[in-house]
C-alpha cells in the first residue's frame, strides 16, 4: 500500500518564457524533469535524460531555457541549453569535476551567468557563456559560496555566504568584471532573495537590526531601508521584467503568507509556497504545497487558478491529515513548536529535520501520511536552531550548546511516551539523522527504534571529508576542527555506541558529497561488531537522500515495515 504513497507526484514553477508559455520541474517520471503548458494548454515534456534537473531558467528573449542536472545525486551539475525546437540539448560547461551554479540570463538573452568551482574546488567564481555554448569569460572572484542572483543592465548580482546567516552582496559589471561591494557590514547580517531594481537599488530579504528577515531596499552608501515588520521571515522575493513590481512570501509559523506589491493574496490553498515567478503578462504563479494535497503550480493573482495538478497514487485526496501546531516544554522552559499528524494516544514518531538551518514546515510528506493511515501519529517538531522563529531562536544551539537541541527532541519523546504509554520512535535524515543518532545515544531509554538516512555520527570526520566547498559554513554552525575538535568527539554518536539500546535502520547514497557515506559505515560496522541490531541500506546511484523513484520503491516500504514491526506490534 505505501507504493501508492510514494507515487503521490509534485510540480514547481520554473519561469515564463517571452510568450508566456510556462515551464516548471515534476517528477512525473520519477525523476524531475522539465516540462511546459504549450499554448494549447497541453502539457509537454522538455528533457528526458536519465539524471534529475535540478534547476532551470527561462530565456527572456527567445522560446529557450537554460537547466542544471547532476549524475547519481552527486549535485555536480552541469549546464545545458534546452532546443527551443527540440533539438538535442546543448551542454554549456565541461569540467564534469566542478559545480556549475545557474543563476540568471543577460537582459538581451545571448549570455548566462553562473558560478562554478573550476578553479580550485572551493571557491564559486562567476562566469558567462553565450547560449550558443561559445564565448566564456571569467569574470570575478567573490569567493566562497557565491551565486548569482540577478542581470540587469546595471551588472550581475552576486550573493556571497559566509556563514549560513552572514552574507554578502556584489555587483559585477558585465564587460571587465570588476567587483563592486555593495554591503559592508558589522556582525552578522543575512542578505537573501536579492533582485535588482530598474534604478539600480537592490530588493532583498534582509535581517539587519532585527529577529527575522524583512523586505529590505539597499541603496549605494545606505543603511537598509526596512519595509515590512519585524514579526516573519520574509522570503523568495521577485520583481516583474519591468522590475517595478514586487512579489514576496512571508513565513509565520511554517505557514507562508504570499504578498504582491504591499498587499497580501487571499484564496490560497496554504501550506508552503516555495516559488514565484512574474508571467509577462503581470500574473503571478507560485508553487503551493499544502499538507493534505500534492505540491502544484498555481496563478496567484490577478485570481487564484490551479494549472497543475499532481497525481496523488489514486489515493482519496479528503483522506489526508492536516498537521496540528502544538508545543513541548522543554528542560530549560523553552516552549518548543512541533506539527503533530495523526491523533493523540497511539504509538509516534518523532521525525526530525534537517538543516539545521530549516524548519518543519505543514507541506505534503507521503511517508508521514502513509504512517497517519496505519495507525503511527508523527510528530515533527522544530527544536531550537529551527530557522523560522527568529533570529534568537536559530542560535540557541550553536556549537557548545548543542545537545539543547537533542534534550527538546527528548522532551518531546517523553511527552509522546507519557499521553499513551505506546513506544516511541525517531527518524531524520541529514543534520535530522545527526539528532537521531544523538537521542538514541544520549537518552537511549526513551526509544523503540531509529530510522538514520543520511546522517553525521562523527563531526571530526564529516568535517573531514565533506565537500571542500561547504567545510566553512559548516563548521560556523558546528564548531572548527582546529579549536573545537575535543567538543566535536564529545558529541560525535559515533563516541557513544555502546549506549544504543533500540534497533537502528541506517540508509545512504555511496554518492553523498554532503555527508560521505562513510558517516553511514563507521556506525554500522562499530553495531555489527558488538551483535547489536542494525538494518543498513546503500544506494550506489543516490547522493544526498533517496530521490529515484526505483530507490524510493526499495527503500520506504522496508522503512514503513521496520517501523511498524518495532512500533506497532
Amino acid at each position: 500500500m505505501i507504493e501508492r504513497y510514494l507515487q503521490i507526484r509534485a510540480a514547481t514553477v520554473a519561469g515564463h518564457l517571452p510568450s508566456g508559455e510556462l515551464g516548471y520541474l515534476a517528477d512525473v517520471t520519477g525523476l524531475l524533469q522539465l516540462w511546459r503548458v504549450a499554448p494549447d494548454g497541453i502539457h509537454e515534456q522538455l528533457t528526458f535524460a536519465g539524471e534529475r534537473v535540478t534547476a532551470a531558467l527561462p530565456s527572456p528573449s527567445d522560446e529557450r531555457w537554460v537547466i542544471a542536472r547532476d549524475a547519481g545525486g552527486d549535485e555536480r551539475h552541469a549546464l545545458f541549453a534546452v532546443d527551443p525546437a527540440g533539438g538535442p540539448e546543448l551542454a554549456l560547461s565541461d569540467d564534469p569535476g566542478a559545480i556549475h551554479v545557474p543563476g540568471a540570463f543577460s537582459p538581451d538573452g545571448s549570455e548566462v551567468a553562473f558560478t562554478h568551482t573550476g578553479r580550485n574546488g572551493v571557491d564559486f567564481d562567476v562566469a558567462v557563456v553565450g547560449v550558443d555554448g561559445g564565448g566564456r569569460r571569467e569574470l570575478a572572484q567573490p569567493g566562497g559560496w557565491s551565486h548569482v542572483a540577478d542581470w540587469s543592465e546595471h551588472g550581475i548580482l552576486v550573493q556571497r555566504a559566509n556563514t549560513p546567516f552572514d552574507h554578502d552582496l556584489f555587483l559585477v559589471d558585465a564587460e571587465s568584471g570588476l567587483l563592486t561591494h555593495l554591503t559592508p557590514h558589522d556582525g552578522e547580517v543575512a542578505y537573501d532573495s536579492a533582485r535588482l531594481l530598474a534604478d539600480g537599488s537592490v530588493l532583498c530579504a534582509c535581517d539587519a537590526g532585527g529577529e527575522f528577515t524583512r523586505l529590505a531596499l539597499l541603496r549605494d552608501g545606505e543603511e537598509p531601508e526596512l519595509l515590512t515588520p519585524d514579526d516573519g521571515d520574509v522570503e523568495g522575493v521577485v520583481v516583474d521584467a519591468s522590475r517595478a513590481r514586487r512579489a514576496w512570501t512571508v513565513n509565520r509559523g511554517g505557514e507562508s503568507e504570499v504578498w504582491l506589491d504591499g498587499t497580501r493574496v487571499e484564496g490560497l490553498p496554504g501550506g508552503v509556497v516555495s516559488a514565484l515567478a512574474f508571467a509577462p503578462d503581470g500574473s503571478l504563479t507560485i508553487t503551493a504545497g499544502p499538507p493534505d494535497d500534492s505540491t502544484d503550480v498555481w496563478t496567484a493573482a490577478p485570481a487564484i487558478a490551479r494549472r497543475t495538478r499532481s497525481a496523488v497514487g489514486g489515493l482519496d485526496r479528503e483522506g489526508f491529515v492536516r498537521p496540528v501546531l502544538e508545543e513541548v516544554e522543554s528542560f530549560d522552559g523553552l516552549r518548543i513548536p512541533y506539527l503533530r499528524f495523526g491523533p493523540a494516544g497511539r504509538p509516534a514518531l518523532c521525525w526530525v529535520h534537517g538543516g539545521p538551518e530549516s524548519q518543519f514546515r505543514p507541506q505534503m510528506a507521503p511517508v508521514i501520511q502513509y504512517l497517519c493511515a496505519q495507525g503511527i501519529t508523527v510528530a515533527a517538531p522544530n527544536v531550537r536552531g529551527s530557522t523560522g522563529y527568529g533570529r534568537t531562536y536559530h542560535h540557541l544551539d550553536d556549537v557548545e550548546r548543542r545537545l539543547d537541541s537533542v534534550s527538546d527532541l527528548a522532551a518531546l519523546g517523553r511527552a509522546l511516551a507519557a499521553e499513551s504509554d505506546a513506544p516511541v520512535g525517531v527518524m531524520g535524515g541529514s543534520y535530522g539523522g545527526y539528532m537521531t543518532m544523538a537521542a538514541i545515544t544520549e537518552h537511549p531509554e526513551l526509544w523503540a527504534c531509529a530510522v538514520n538516512i543520511v546522517g553525521i555520527v562523527n563531526f571530526v570526520t564529516f568535517l573531514e571529508r565533506t565537500g571542500a566547498y561547504r567545510r566553512a559554513l559548516r563548521e560556523a554552525e558546528y564548531g572548527s576542527l582546529e579549536r573545537d575538535r575535543d567538543f566535536l568527539e564529545s558529541i560525535s554518536p559515533i563516541r557513544k555506541i555502546d549506549r544504543i539500546a533500540c534497533p537502528l535502520l541506517v540508509i545512504h547514497g555511496a554518492n553523498d558529497p554532503r555527508v560521505p557515506v562513510s558517516e553511514a559505515e563507521q556506525v554500522v560496522a562499530a553495531l555489527r561488531a558488538r551483535n547489536a541490531p542494525v538494518e543498513y541500506l546503500r544506494y550506489e546511484d543516490e547522493g544526498h537522500g533517496i530521490t529515484r523513484l526505483p530507490n524510493r520503491l526499495d527503500c520506504y516500504p522496508r522503512v514503513a515495515a521496520f517501523l511498524q514491526r518495532h512500533l506497532l506490534a
